[in-house]
């Protein structure tokens, strides 16, 4: 017979109902204490795989707007290209008859240089790496760690 039987008395212990706390019975604080580290043993992979799976999701969530986002600029860019060049070049006409026509092809092609200069920087930052981290995964992973810290001190 094994320790644990010789402690427990013989009326079956959990099942007898008797509201006896566990603080007077060192044992069955261990037993219990052994019995949360295997449940915790048993949820900790779970709960890795289910963050896991968290961040897949959000990254392919992420990516799936990126390549929206990238085809949506690239075929409204190409599109707006011939639109403005037939701006720039109604620009050009216009200024041509104000000063000489290599002039105003050039103050008009430096005006447009500028103008997409500054586009281009603007934006940029849509495609930092702020905008593309997965925060929720980063913050349950943080609540993880607090509660985990919280049951282990």
């Amino acid at each position: 017979m094994s320790a644990h039987d010789s402690r427990l008395p013989g009326d079956g212990g959990a099942n007898s109902g008797d509201d006896v706390s566990s603080a007077h019975h060192p044992a069955v604080d261990a037993s219990s204490a052994t019995g949360l580290l295997r449940q915790l043993a048993h949820e900790v992979p779970t709960l890795l795989a289910a963050e896991l799976a968290l961040l897949k999701a959000e990254a392919q969530s992420a990516l799936r707007t990126t390549q929206a986002g990238v085809g949506a600029v690239a075929t409204g860019g190409a599109v707006m290209l011939a639109g403005l060049l037939f701006v720039l070049l109604a620009a050009v006409y216009a200024l041509s008859t104000v000063v000489a026509p290599w002039l105003a092809a050039l103050i008009v092609g430096v005006v447009a240089l500028l103008v997409g200069w500054g586009m281009v920087k603007a934006g940029k930052h849509k495609f930092d790496a702020d905008a593309l981290r997965p925060d929720r995964t980063i913050d349950n992973l943080n609540k993880d760690k607090d509660a985990l810290r919280g049951r282990n001190p």
